[in-house]
C-alpha cells in the first residue's frame, strides 16, 4: 500500500522552495590560466532532438558540421551527456532549475513551470547579468502560440520567443512586451541567429556580463522542411545508417535522415556565425559557450520510429555537450567520459561564472572536470520516463542509469535492458539474464536503486504521478494544448493550464 505521506511530497517540496534562502557570492574563484577580471558572458545554444552521434567530431559518417568540429577541437567535449527525461518540456525545466522532473512535477510536455521555481536567469540577474532568450521556450503551458507576459518568463529580459513551433519556414514569435505576433524571415534559425548576433554586438564590452540563450527548433522533425540546398548534400541512397536500424525500416530512416542531417548542417552554420561574432566583438575569450540539445532522435535505430525519443537507448538519451571557456581552460580541447546529467548543467555554469549555487538545485557542480584530467567513469546519470505520451508505442515507463561504459534499465516488471556500450556501441546485445553478467547486473541495479533513493523516486506507475500532481491527460497521455492563431488543436476556452502550482493539495 502506498504511503499516505507521499501525496504531501509536492507540497513539502514547494515549502522547501519558498523557504530556501538564496545567497549569491561575488567572491568565488576558480584556478584558471588567465583569471577573469569580470564575470564571463554565457552563450547557451540549445537545439531540439539532436542526438550525440550526429556530428562530424563524434564520428557520424554522413553529417557535415565543420563549425562544430572546430568548436569541439577547443572545447570540453562531454562524451556521455544524457537527457534526464528525453523529451522537450521536462528537459527544459530541469535545465532552468537544476532539479529533477519529479521534484518540479515537470515530466510531461506542455506543462507550465511555475514562476516560484528559481531559474537560471533569475539567479544571474541578481548578480548583475543582462539576460536574453531567443527561439523556442516550451515551458509556459498556456498554448503553443500564445503571448507570454514578463511575469512568466523566469527572469529573462530580452525576449524574442514562441512557446513552440516546428514550422521552420513559417515561424512566428513575440518580441518583448508587445503582444503582436510576428514572423521570422525565411528559415527561422538563420533569422534567430542574426538577432542573436545583434544582441551580442549591442552588449559587447559593456560593464555587465550577459546570458544569451539561443533555442533552435531543429533538427526536430519535420525533416523535409530543412533548407533545400543542404538536403542536396545528403542524397538518400548515400546515407549510411547505424547497424541497429532493421532492414524493414531502412528506407524510411534514410529519407528522414536526409532532412535531419540538413537541419544539423543549417544549425552548424548558425553556430559558426555566433562564434564569429563573439570573436569580432572581442568577447570570445571571456565567454562560456555551450552547445547541447534537449534529447536525441531514434532515426529508425532499434526498430523505433524515425522521429521518436522517450526511449532508453543512446540515440534518444545521449546528447552533444561542448563547453568552451578560453580564459579559464585555454584553447586545447579534450574529451571527458564522466557522465553528465541535465540537472548538473546549471550548477556547473554557475560555478564557472563564480556564482554561488542555491540550495534548491539538486544537480552536481561538475566544473572541476573543465581542468581536472581525472574522470569518474563509474558516476551514474539517471534517465527517466515517468508517464510516456504522444506516440510512445507501448507507453512503457522506465528508470535507467548511464555510466561511461554501461546502460541499465528497469521497467515496471523489473530489469529490462543492459548493455556494455564499450563492447556493444550500437546496443544490439541485451545482457539482462546473461549467466556471465549476473554480478554486473546486480552492481548496476544497486547503482540505479541508490540513484532513485537519492532523488526520492519510488518508481510508481505513471497513474500515481498523474494523480499526485493533479494532471489530466488525453488518450495519448498528453497534456492538452491549443494554437490560438491557427486551426490546429484545441480552442482556448477548452484549455486548462496544468502545472504543479494549480494541482489539488
Amino acid at each position: 500500500m502506498e504511503n499516505d505521506s507521499l501525496s504531501r511530497r509536492p507540497f513539502l517540496h514547494r515549502c522547501l522552495l519558498y523557504g530556501t534562502a538564496l545567497t549569491l557570492s561575488l567572491g568565488m574563484s576558480l584556478p584558471c590560466r588567465g583569471k577573469p577580471t569580470s564575470k564571463p558572458n554565457i552563450v547557451f545554444v540549445l537545439t531540439d532532438q539532436w542526438r550525440a552521434q550526429a556530428t562530424g567530431y563524434a564520428g557520424d559518417p554522413n553529417v557535415k558540421t565543420p563549425n562544430l568540429d572546430a568548436l569541439a577541437a577547443e572545447s570540453i567535449h562531454f562524451e556521455n551527456t544524457v537527457s534526464v527525461c528525453p523529451v522537450c518540456t521536462p528537459y527544459r525545466a530541469s535545465l532552468m532549475t537544476g532539479r529533477y522532473p519529479l521534484s518540479t512535477g515537470m515530466f510531461l510536455n506542455d506543462l507550465y513551470l511555475p514562476a516560484e521555481e528559481l531559474c537560471m536567469a533569475e539567479i544571474l540577474n541578481k548578480v548583475g547579468y543582462e539576460t536574453g532568450y531567443i527561439g523556442k521556450w516550451h515551458l509556459d503551458g498556456h498554448g503553443r502560440d500564445v503571448f507570454i507576459p514578463r511575469e512568466r518568463r523566469q527572469g529573462f529580459d530580452y525576449w524574442k520567443v514562441l512557446e513552440c513551433t516546428h514550422q521552420y519556414n513559417d515561424s512566428c514569435y513575440y518580441a518583448g512586451d508587445d503582444p503582436t505576433l510576428r514572423k521570422w524571415n525565411g528559415y527561422d534559425a538563420y533569422a534567430q541567429t542574426k538577432d542573436a548576433q545583434d544582441y551580442i554586438r549591442s552588449h559587447a564590452q559593456a560593464d555587465d556580463p550577459f546570458l544569451l540563450m539561443v533555442a533552435y527548433g531543429g533538427p526536430h522533425f519535420p525533416h523535409h522542411s530543412a533548407p533545400q540546398e543542404l538536403k542536396q548534400w545528403y542524397p538518400v541512397d548515400g546515407i549510411k545508417l547505424r547497424p541497429n536500424v532493421p532492414e524493414q525500416g531502412q528506407d524510411r530512416a534514410a529519407k528522414e535522415a536526409q532532412g535531419y542531417y540538413a537541419h544539423c548542417s543549417a544549425l552548424d552554420r548558425c553556430v559558426g556565425e555566433l562564434l564569429k561574432t563573439l570573436s569580432e566583438t572581442g568577447e570570445a575569450e571571456n565567454t562560456i559557450f555551450v552547445f547541447t540539445s534537449d534529447h536525441g532522435e531514434m532515426l529508425g535505430s532499434q526498430g523505433q520510429p524515425s522521429y521518436e525519443k522517450q526511449r532508453p537507448w543512446d540515440e534518444s538519451i545521449r546528447v552533444p555537450l561542448l563547453v568552451r571557456y578560453p580564459l579559464l581552460a585555454g584553447h586545447d580541447g579534450k574529451s571527458v567520459k564522466t557522465p553528465v546529467n541535465t540537472p548538473d548543467l546549471l550548477p556547473t555554469l554557475l560555478s564557472l561564472a563564480g556564482v554561488a549555487i542555491p540550495d534548491t538545485i539538486e544537480g552536481e557542480d561538475l566544473s572541476r572536470l573543465i581542468q581536472d584530467n581525472k574522470t569518474d567513469e563509474d558516476r551514474a546519470a539517471l534517465v527517466m520516463s515517468v508517464s510516456p505520451f504522444a506516440g510512445y508505442s507501448g507507453g512503457k515507463e522506465f528508470r535507467a542509469i548511464r555510466t561511461a561504459r554501461y546502460t541499465y534499465v528497469c521497467d515496471q516488471d523489473g530489469p529490462w535492458l543492459m548493455y556494455d556500450n564499450q563492447m556493444d556501441p550500437y546496443q544490439m546485445n541485451n545482457l539482462i539474464g546473461d549467466a556471465d553478467h549476473v554480478r554486473l547486473q546486480a552492481e548496476l541495479n544497486d547503482k540505479l536503486q541508490s540513484k532513485l533513493k537519492q532523488t526520492g523516486d519510488l518508481f510508481f506507475p505513471k497513474h500515481h504521478y498523474l494523480m499526485e500532481w493533479g494532471y489530466s491527460v488525453d488518450d495519448r497521455g498528453c497534456i492538452p494544448y491549443f494554437y490560438q492563431h491557427s486551426r490546429q488543436a484545441k480552442k482556448p476556452e477548452d484549455f486548462k493550464v496544468q502545472s504543479p502550482a494549480n494541482k489539488p493539495k
